[in-house]
Formats: C-alpha cells, sequence, structure tokens
C-alpha cells in the first residue's frame, strides 16, 4: 500500500467492552497527542443511531476530528470488506496529514479486517465454542450480515446458501475454518503497513456491569425510545440488520406491546453485559494486546498517561 508519509506508521487502537470509556479515553489521547479517532463500532456508523449508539457528542466531534461516524443509512449493511476499505482510506488519510490515527471501538470483526492481512477467520474450537459465538454474532447482527461475512471468506458457499438460512451459514463459516485450519489470530499474518500500539481498556467485572447498568437508564432518559420510534416513522422495520442491534431490538419489543419499559430496559442490560462479555473474551485472543486495567478513582488524564508512557507500546 502506498503512502505519501512512510516514516509515520504510527496507529493507535483503543478498544474494550462496551461501557468501559473507549470514546473518553481516545478523545483525550487525540488532544494529547494530535490524533483523529477512527470508528471501530458496528452500530455507530449508522445515522439516526445516536443515542442507543452512544455517539461521541457534538462538542467532542468538533474539537476532534472523527472519521467513519453515521456514514451509513441504517436500511444498509456495512460488510467486514466494505468497512476494511473505508477505515484504512481514513487511517492513511490521516497519516498522510501528519496526524496519528486512533481507532476507536469493540466490534471484533472489524479489528480483525484492520490488523490483519487478510483473513476474517479465528481459531476453529473443538469445543462447540466457536459455532456459539458465531450463533450469538447471527443474534447479534443479524442474518444478512452472517451471510455477507461468509461471503467474505467462501464466495462459493455464500453462493449456495440463502442469506436467511443463518443456521446453515454458521455452519458454513464454521466448515470453512475448519477446512482452512485456521491458525491462532497470534500466527495469522499481520497488516504489514502499520505500526499498531494496540491498548484494550478494563475493569473489575462488578463495575463494568454497574457502569452499564447506569448507562442503559441514562440512555432511556435521554430518549432512546424516541430515537427508536423516529426510525420506525421514517420507515426502518425490525428485520433490519441495524435494528437489530442491542438497545434497538429491546425498545423495539416495548413499542410493539410484549412487555413494559421496565423490562425492556432490563433487558437491554442483561444483554449489553452478556456482549461485554464475549468483547472482553475475543480481546483475550490477541497476544499482543496491552491491557489497561482501569482503576476507580483514576481520572481520565492519568490513563491516557499511563498509554502514552507505556514502557511496552504494542508495537507490531
Amino acid at each position: 500500500m502506498s503512502r505519501s508519509v512512510k516514516d509515520n506508521r504510527t496507529v493507535y487502537i483503543i478498544s474494550g467492552p462496551t461501557a468501559v470509556g473507549k470514546s473518553l479515553i481516545a478523545y483525550y489521547l487525540a488532544k494529547r497527542i494530535g490524533g483523529e479517532i477512527v470508528n471501530c463500532d458496528s452500530v455507530q456508523l449508522y445515522r439516526f443511531m445516536d443515542i442507543g449508539s452512544a455517539k461521541p457528542s457534538e462538542k467532542e466531534m468538533k474539537a476532534v476530528r472523527h472519521h467513519l461516524y453515521s456514514i451509513v443509512d441504517p436500511s444498509e449493511n456495512m460488510t467486514v470488506a466494505a468497512y476494511r476499505r473505508l477505515a484504512l482510506e481514513a487511517i492513511d488519510d490521516i497519516l498522510a496529514r501528519g496526524k496519528t490515527p486512533i481507532v476507536c471501538g469493540g466490534t471484533g470483526l472489524y479489528l480483525n479486517s484492520i490488523l490483519y492481512d487478510m483473513d476474517f477467520g479465528a481459531t476453529a474450537a473443538d469445543d462447540g465454542d466457536r459455532r456459539k459465538e458465531l450463533e450469538d454474532l447471527a443474534e447479534e447482527r443479524g442474518g444478512d450480515y452472517m451471510h455477507q461475512y461468509l461471503q467474505a471468506i467462501d464466495p462459493d458457499a455464500a453462493s449456495r446458501i440463502h442469506p436467511n438460512n443463518t443456521r446453515k451459514v454458521v455452519r458454513a463459516i464454521e466448515a470453512y475454518e475448519y477446512g482452512r485450519g485456521i491458525r491462532d489470530l497470534s500466527e495469522c499474518p499481520m497488516n504489514p503497513d502499520y505500526d499498531f500500539r494496540f491498548y484494550a481498556l478494563n475493569m473489575e467485572r462488578k463495575w463494568l456491569y454497574d457502569r452499564i447498568n447506569r448507562r442503559v437508564s441514562r440512555l432511556v432518559s435521554d430518549g432512546l425510545v424516541d430515537e427508536v420510534n423516529d426510525l420506525i416513522e421514517k420507515g426502518y422495520n425490525k428485520e433490519l440488520p441495524s435494528m437489530k442491534a442491542i438497545g434497538y431490538k429491546e425498545v423495539i419489543g416495548f413499542l410493539d406491546g410484549d412487555y413494559d419499559l421496565f423490562d425492556a430496559k432490563e433487558l437491554i442490560m442483561k444483554n449489553t453485559r452478556h456482549y461485554a462479555k464475549r468483547q472482553i473474551t475475543w480481546l483475550k485472543r490477541y497476544d499482543f494486546v496491552n491491557w489497561i486495567d482501569i482503576n476507580k478513582g483514576e481520572t481520565v488524564g492519568e490513563i491516557v498517561d499511563r498509554i502514552i508512557e507505556s514502557e511496552d507500546s504494542g508495537q507490531i
């Protein structure tokens, strides 16, 4: 990949489970090092989906340049391949202007598409963990997303399987990974065009879950129900992958009369906690990630200091 600024290849990655504080840390890191932020959260890509996806504020986006936020209509579905192209274009543009890219988000497949050159596969587990993981991903992102994932890695299989047959799609992905003998991620070829400095934020599990619960309550108070209702009035139905994102699908259930608002909030909290756990499991696959354990009472500035001053920068 050609680049006008050959001597600057540093790309920061700030990841971690939902509600851990990624966006805020990335924002203050960007202010400290002259950086610009590249979104790596699948829901924050969508227009009109601001509250439920917890996008950075307008003030933050004006103070620090942000890329790949609100770029896709909710009726569309961003493939991993399309995301990779847009993300690398943004990263190269930032580097060419003498700035430092900071990739921020916790969507694992999107992280892989930046880090690796270029295999969407992951370790195929013998104990059924991989199938469960793929089934969870299908539940979260929808059948179309999984079919496009299969299309990216095995176009022949994808051409034979209907997108609505999610069970068969999942099995085809699993079969491909076994057949290809997908290696551990740490052994896959890295993207050679960048020097990654990869940080994963984490905190004590009970504290993280408390933060998730408080954030869900805040999102509802900030107008999540109205946001979902507006999306429905615009013609975005519940079968769209975007509308199956956590927070949106549960509110749709409330609007459909399946349960009351209290139960909707409880469902969002539970599903978000489960998602956070899966994100942590995903991140633990990377043996080169630098874990930043956040302590109670620690300021954002102190956390950013730890990242900047870290002796092990995570450079690959």
